[in-house]
């Protein structure tokens, strides 16, 4: 589950120029600390079930299994979300008329260059610049898209940033003129409530009255089909899932044994979301010379490892009221299978 808490902010500057050898990409610091895989560590497996943020699954052999499973049969969220994307790009273009286009958490911004084909054709038709600020932590997931996005948009002015929009969104560059704040692959679903509405309330703060979010949610469903996506028969999910031992234990000098746990996601209809699980198999004890620690594990003893919260109308609005902010406009899937939604601040 990605955090809730956080400390103090430090004192940074706007956007920076880029400390990144080889690469065009500008930090952005910062606004407020993050924990680390450290201290989630020493707080996480303090509690039961032990329980870590999800973004410690995406090491270089994490993303690289999450790109296998966006293709999967039963995983449909990338391939609807795509799908709405193609059909709705310009209507959700023509309603936002932006200058600028900033995604969040952007990786390979795939999806997102449906989105700026309409947004170019768009821009050359006003004869009108048009920026990609595409962010995330991740700068070699950066640079290639930003060398790809380039030669096939040369009228986009691709400038990639490198943060974690999980610590604030303070210090991004300047404005141009309208901006599209863009964050897709229900990615809000893995954050609690809190954590959900602090980060709308981050990106609120940031939008002006001409500004808009197109923001991507699963909708509640069947548990079948929902506990499918994150089970595949192929084994991907349970792997990405379990690589998280791989993940404590090159960070933390630990000596956790993988095959010791096995992957469990299930459906908690009350809370409307999906909860991923690595169950201990068998007794064990890890040792994390990192943190000068051990923990020992009994038979059915978890790690929380992550949520994926599901949307109704109504669910959604808690999140975004508080924040300030309101739907605009919706595209749903066939059966209301996922939904895009436009977004706006409530005093616009």
């Amino acid at each position: 589950m990605t955090p809730d808490g956080s400390t103090a902010a430090p004192t940074h500057p706007t956007a920076s120029a880029r400390t990144h050898p080889n690469s065009a990409v500008r930090d952005v610091p910062p606004t407020r600390v993050v924990p680390s895989l450290r201290a989630e560590v020493e707080t996480g497996f303090a509690k039961r079930p032990r329980e870590l943020s999800p973004k410690h699954l995406y090491d270089a052999r994490g993303a690289e299994l999450f790109e296998q499973i966006c293709a999967l049969p039963e995983y449909y969220l990338t391939r609807t979300e795509t799908a709405l994307l193609h059909a709705h790009a310009t209507a959700i273009i023509e309603a936002a008329r932006p200058a600028e286009i900033v995604e969040l958490g952007a990786g390979s911004a795939r999806k997102t260059e449906i989105l700026l084909a309409a947004a170019a054709d768009h821009a050359a038709r006003n004869q009108a610049p048009l920026t990609f600020w595409p962010m995330d932590v991740c700068v070699s997931a950066l640079d290639e898209a930003a060398q790809r996005l380039r030669e096939r948009f040369p009228r986009i002015a691709v400038k990639p940033l490198a943060g974690d929009h999980t610590a604030g969104l303070s210090h991004l560059p300047a404005r141009s003129g309208a901006r599209l704040f863009v964050f897709l692959g229900s990615t809000l679903g893995n954050f609690e409530p809190a954590g959900a509405q602090r980060l709308l309330g981050d990106i609120a703060r940031q939008m002006g009255p001409d500004d808009r979010l197109l923001l991507g949610v699963d909708t509640v469903k069947d548990t079948a089909t929902l506990e499918a996506a994150y089970n595949d028969a192929a084994g991907v999910t349970a792997a990405f899932n379990e690589n998280l031992i791989n993940v404590l234990n090159r960070e933390l000098d630990g000596d956790l044994d993988i095959a010791g746990f096995r992957h469990r996601a299930v459906y908690n209809p009350e809370l409307q979301r999906i909860e991923s699980y690595l169950d201990a198999t068998r007794a064990q004890t890890g040792t994390f010379a990192a943190l000068d620690a051990s923990h020992a594990f009994a038979p059915g003893d978890s790690i929380f490892t992550e949520i994926s919260r599901k949307f109704t109308p109504d669910s959604l609005d808690a999140d975004l009221a508080p924040a300030g902010l309101v739907r605009t406009a919706d595209f749903l899937a066939d059966g209301n299978r996922y939904a895009l939604h436009v977004i706006a601040r409530a005093d616009a």
